[in-house]
């Protein structure tokens, strides 16, 4: 079994045409994914795609979703806590920041789950009645 970094599932998924780099990673990145007997994706691997995706290509969180759950239907695709990314991915898409749907399932054992300056992710996942509770300390 190999594992692969974000770089070659990005090269993987988007065609990059003002990157010269890409015409040559893209065809390794796809033989990689489709002729590999078996492929292991690290759950930060899937965080970081996100960003990447989404930050440097522009991806919407539905773009995103139809990535993850692609790679997911892959049968030689391993994705490390794909129950996880699949929950974070619902999450995601009634408005939670992917990583932020990462951190608190993976809390869940916890009674709260603390962020300084983040406001904007505790009142959406009071909105979506998760748990644990997201709370912005206060002085």
């Amino acid at each position: 079994m190999i594992a692969l970094d974000t770089n070659i599932l990005a090269r993987f998924y988007v065609d990059d045409p003002a990157d010269p780099e890409a015409e040559k990673q893209r065809p390794i990145a796809h033989r990689l994914l489709t002729e590999t007997k078996q492929v292991f994706v690290p759950i930060t691997v899937v965080l970081e795609l996100e960003w990447v995706l989404r930050a440097f290509y522009g991806f919407a969180a539905d773009d995103f979703g139809r990535v993850v759950h692609h790679l997911l239907g892959l049968a030689n695709v391993t994705v490390e806590e794909w129950a996880r990314v699949t929950d974070a991915l619902a999450l995601h898409k009634d408005g939670l920041d992917f990583a932020d749907a990462l951190h608190l399932l993976a809390s869940s054992g916890c009674t709260e789950f603390m962020s300084f300056d983040d406001r904007r992710f505790a009142r959406r996942a009071k909105r979506l009645g998760l748990t644990p509770v997201v709370v912005v300390p206060v002085r």
